[in-house]
């Protein structure tokens, strides 16, 4: 797929996907919002920049491979597919619907383009090891990348993929962490402290980049930087805002686990609509008007 290089632009698409995000949860009436929200900008930098991928030939053996470990962020996984050709962006208002491909955590065989089924949080670093590991067997270049939420280091199977992934040094691991502090029953240094995180990962042999997940230059450059990256496993700590782009869900835990109502959907469309407003020079890219006089959020 041919890369953006362009930072407005890239910004512009993580905005659209922020959209998309809430129009599927409000149709659903259940799911998450603010990781997805929070990791647009990493989906959108690897999907439009960094990954080796194909959406027209999705099991194209020279792909990386992508595995979303906290598979309850999907909305952002969806969105981001979509965006990028895997199916149609109308199939997004299925999310979570009966016989929908879409389902609340992404399964394997439902959809082209995803590499896992997940669920219990915990097991997808130790399956994008089991994948490194088998590619690097093979005399592979891939890269594995493997999105990973900082709550979930609660559990313990975390810690034995971190131990394989140093012995068997897979170099061809980039794990990337949400450190957004949240978890559905609130911060995560109130309910299990983490830090210090990144001393950690560096005490288990990994190598360690921390950065601003909703800063597009950073994330780029840390992303292709593991790219090229060789020797031991990387472990790329994003730190990012939960419910990025919607005021009334910034940094707030009790969004970790509900979706907005459609009353709260029109007005954190609103609030994106005027950030894509600002990133077009003040023009909406959906209606053209200036964002004071801007009825796409009504034309939705």
């Amino acid at each position: 797929m041919k890369k953006i290089t362009n930072i407005t632009q890239l910004e512009l698409i993580a905005n659209n996907i922020r959209r998309d995000i809430i129009t599927s949860l409000v149709c659903a009436g259940s799911g998450h919002s603010g990781g997805p929200l929070g990791m647009a900008d990493i989906f959108t930098a690897l999907y439009f920049n960094v990954l080796t991928h194909n959406p027209q030939k999705p099991k194209w053996e020279g792909r990386d491979r992508l595995v979303l470990s906290n598979g309850h962020i999907c909305p952002v996984l969806y969105a981001t597919m979509a965006q990028a050709g895997y199916f149609s962006r109308a199939e997004l208002k299925t999310l979570r619907k009966l016989g929908s491909r879409l389902q609340g955590h992404p399964h394997r065989e439902a959809l082209p383009g995803l590499e896992t089924t997940s669920g219990p949080l915990g097991s997808g670093l130790s399956q994008a090891c089991g994948m490194a590991y088998a590619l690097k067997m093979d005399g592979q270049a891939n890269k594995v990348f493997c999105l990973m939420s900082d709550g979930e280091h609660n559990e313990g199977n975390t810690w034995e993929a971190v131990l394989f992934a140093a012995k068997y040094k897979l170099g061809n691991v980039v794990a990337v962490l949400d450190r957004n502090y949240i978890q559905i029953d609130g911060r995560t240094e109130d309910i299990m402290p983490l830090e210090p995180l990144a001393a950690k990962y560096r005490a288990f042999n990994w190598d360690v980049v921390t950065i601003k997940g909703n800063d597009m230059r950073e994330v780029l450059r840390a992303l292709n930087g593991a790219k090229k990256h060789t020797g031991k496993p990387l472990m790329i700590i994003a730190h990012t805002i939960p419910g990025r782009g919607v005021s009334f869900m910034e940094n707030d835990y009790t969004w970790h686990g509900k979706p907005p109502t459609k009353e709260q959907g029109e007005i954190a469309l609103a609030e994106l609509c005027k950030i894509e407003s600002k990133l077009q020079g003040k023009r909406c890219l959906l209606c053209r008007s200036i964002h004071e006089k801007c009825v796409c959020v009504e034309s939705r």
